[in-house]
């Protein structure tokens, strides 16, 4: 076999293990810097300017920020002669979710869909797309190009100009996908309801942003907060936790201490990662107590290794916590972090959830320090957790991740039409309940 072929048999094999992080990945062949400074003069890859989604087996283009601009949300058919819905079983074998769960598929295949078909045919130049429509289906193709990436720049002074990346740097702006990480908006004049969007739990300073956000909806008499954690891949556990202690009004555990399989499981981290010759020369130097920590750290408890972390210990809610009601929106695409932060809320009750199940496990996920191993001979790349990482509350069904309590799940026409039905029902609920109140404090009254 060649490395690829192996990575295509060995992925279906690790997959069965139900570890979501354990991600592996082929050796693609490595450009020179001239060809990549090539590549690059010649813009975006076709599948960057492409944003896709999943909707019953079937491919959905679902943003076209190409140079042709397509408009409308279509069914994709083909790519460059071969059948979207075979591409989408061959790629969701070579993933792997939490324990048994299912809904993480189709959102991460969507939205990784072109990295999974270079790993597969390599990097394109153009991709010939045939889309299905009503009288007859059509071609679209598109080509590496630098449209929309030559945008007109503002120029700022020194101090707009620094004042411009603290705030990029707040929200965990994302040069790449143009987005930030972190959103707060309110849905209502009177600002009683909030929109707290986290599409990551990464980049950025997140600690000034959730002071920012909090003393905000203190000030704003906020009432309701509605936490967006769809399609969020995770990130930080110090962020969840930092998050979380704004969400509680008592001391509380944030996760379990890790478990690890022996006493030298965290002596695998990336420790040498990293950095240039100054940084790397202080870490030789500080190695031997760096290991030592590490090593002394995990002790043994029946049949258990187990490694204490400051999450681990009693930790105190912010004094600008938020009292008011929570509703958190969840789906597949909700995993690691997300789920976490998600489950540490299920289980003490302290928010509603809506969407669908989440891509995560419930119960905890092996991840903490991911060291990337690469096999000898295939070159396949692995990225392997270290630990066992959860929060106190469990669940009794093992294996699947956080249920919402208010099923939606969003459909193509849904898409086509540019309604989010899942935050609708949420708006329509604190008005249904805004309402009964009303009515019961009028019945009260007489």
């Amino acid at each position: 076999m060649t490395g690829k072929e192996f990575y295509f048999k060995f992925s279906e094999v690790t997959r069965v293990i139900g570890q979501g992080h354990l991600g592996i990945s082929p050796s693609l062949n490595k450009l020179t810097k001239t060809e990549n400074l090539a590549l690059k003069k010649k813009g975006k890859g076709p599948f960057s300017q492409l944003e896709f989604e999943i909707f019953d087996h079937k491919l959905f283009l679902i943003k076209d920020k190409s140079r042709n601009q397509w408009s409308s949300v279509n069914e994709v058919i083909e790519i460059n002669n071969q059948p979207a819905s075979e591409l989408i079983s061959k790629f969701t074998k070579r993933l792997a979710s939490d324990g048994y769960n299912t809904t993480f598929f189709p959102h991460f295949v969507g939205k990784q869909f072109g990295t999974f078909y270079t790993y597969e045919n390599g990097i394109k130049d153009s991709i010939q797309l045939k889309l299905k429509l009503k009288e007859k289906d059509t071609l679209l193709v598109v080509r590496r190009d630098t449209f929309g990436t030559n945008e007109k720049k503002v120029l700022l002074s020194k101090k707009e100009k620094r004042k411009e990346e603290l705030e990029k740097r707040k929200v965990g702006f994302d040069k790449d996908l143009k987005s930030n990480m972190r959103e707060l908006t309110f849905l209502k004049q009177d600002s009683s309801v909030a929109l707290l969007t986290i599409r990551g739990f990464r980049n950025g300073d997140f600690t000034s942003f959730y002071n920012e956000t909090f003393d905000s909806l203190k000030k704003q008499n906020t009432k309701t907060l509605i936490i967006d954690l769809r399609n969020n891949p995770g990130g930080r556990l110090m962020e969840i936790d930092y998050l979380y202690s704004f969400l509680v009004d008592k001391p509380y555990k944030f996760v379990e201490d890790y478990e690890v399989v022996s006493r030298t499981s965290k002596l695998h981290v990336d420790y040498f990662k990293g950095g240039g010759i100054i940084f790397k020369t202080l870490k030789i130097i500080a190695a031997p107590f760096y290991y030592s920590i590490n090593y002394l750290k995990v002790r043994k408890e029946k049949d258990k290794y187990l490694y204490g972390t400051r999450f681990s210990k009693e930790r105190q809610p912010q004094a600008n916590h938020f009292d008011g009601k929570i509703y958190v929106l969840i789906n597949g695409g909700s995993f690691s972090a997300s789920s976490i932060i998600s489950s540490k809320l299920k289980g003490t009750n302290r928010a509603y959830f809506v969407g669908e199940e989440t891509g995560g496990a419930y119960n905890g996920t092996v991840a903490a320090q991911m060291p990337l191993v690469t096999l000898p001979n295939s070159k396949v790349n692995m990225r392997v957790g270290l630990a066992l990482v959860a929060a106190f509350e469990k669940s009794d069904v093992e294996g699947r991740g956080v249920f919402p309590d208010k099923v939606i799940i969003p459909t193509v026409e849904d898409r086509i039409k540019k309604v989010d039905p899942e935050l609708n029902w949420i708006i329509d609920d604190i008005k249904r309940e805004k309402e009964v109140k009303q009515l019961l404090q009028e019945n009260f009254n007489k």
